[in-house]
């Protein structure tokens, strides 16, 4: 062998000792190192340094969230099978080297991790369903999931992990039992859609009673002030009828002429005004000359009366 590949031997072995020396850890990974087979330290995210062919890596642990969905049966206080699909989210508990430790040598492998924590899983939900009835489980969702909780915290914590969540995606039974649920579900509906139908009825029934006995009352108020705005004119026209009158004959008496003759013309007036605006075709008067003297005293009466009150 000449000095040359001699020399070359010995620089490709001192490069492998030196590359081999160092080590990239990824974030989120922890590197559990051991020297022959015992647990010698970990090393964290970044570059580290490691004893060439002395200490070696024994695992490489990722202390980032991992899930796993489960689907499995559990069986009811009275014997309905009920069929689970849940969502597990689990993670290492710390970066401390005790809990590390845990997670390196409590199993073989993640396999026998993965099947050690779906079976807990299963075990305990079953365990807790096991005691209530099927008309109780889909109302204790929430409270499955505490159960759960209590029960694996502990034991995974003894794993070296931590339960971050636990979802029931869908709770469903045989399909005997979900066509029943259907019906009366359905029932159900029908039965709250006619309550509220009749609610609805009833609420409309009641706004028409009331808008119409609003409307009565409005109508009788309009009614009320149009008979007073009538009465009103017409006791202003009388008024004014009885003013005009007693001018009228206080004028002829200042120039010594008879009032009744303007009492006369009055009475003639009121008759033609009677023809032009009445809506009938025949007027009835009595025109004998008993009747006129009647009329005529009546209406100086009435003239006198209001001087009367004028003077007061």
């Amino acid at each position: 062998m000449t000095p040359e590949i001699t020399s070359f031997i010995i620089i490709f072995i001192f490069l492998v000792i030196i590359f081999s020396s160092f080590v990239s850890v990824k974030q989120g990974t922890i590197v559990v190192i051991t020297v022959f087979g015992k647990y010698r330290r970990i090393l964290t995210p970044g570059l580290n340094f490691k004893i060439p062919f002395i200490e070696s890596i024994y695992s490489k642990i990722s202390i980032q969230n991992r899930s796993v969905e489960l689907e499995f049966q559990a069986v009811t206080f009275d014997q309905a099978n009920v069929y689970f699909k849940a969502m597990l989210l689990y993670s290492v508990l710390d970066q401390q080297e005790e809990t590390i430790k845990n997670v390196a040598f409590k199993f073989v492998d993640d396999r026998n991790l993965m099947q050690a924590l779906i079976r807990t899983v299963e075990g305990s939900i079953r365990a807790f369903v096991a005691t209530k009835r099927q008309s109780e489980v889909l109302i204790l969702r929430r409270d499955i999931v505490e159960h759960v909780k209590e029960q694996l915290d502990v034991i995974l914590e003894g794993w070296g992990y931590h339960l971050q969540d636990l979802q029931l995606n869908d709770i469903t039974f045989d399909d005997v039992i979900m066509k029943s649920m259907s019906q009366v579900v359905a029932s159900n509906n029908l039965k709250a859609a006619a309550e509220n139908e009749g609610q609805a009825l009833l609420i409309t029934k009641t706004k028409a009673a009331e808008a119409e006995g609003n409307a009565i009352k409005i109508s009788a108020e309009a009614d009320r002030q149009a008979s007073q705005l009538r009465g009103q004119g017409v006791a202003l026209f009388r008024e004014e009828v009885a003013k005009g009158m007693s001018v009228a004959a206080k004028e002829m008496k200042d120039a010594n002429m008879d009032t009744s003759v303007i009492l006369f013309t009055m009475w003639t007036e009121s008759i033609k005004h009677f023809a032009e605006h009445s809506q009938g075709n025949v007027i009835f008067l009595d025109g004998s000359t008993e009747n006129m003297q009647k009329t005529m005293k009546e209406m100086m009466a009435l003239n006198l009366l209001h001087d009367d009150k004028v003077k007061k």
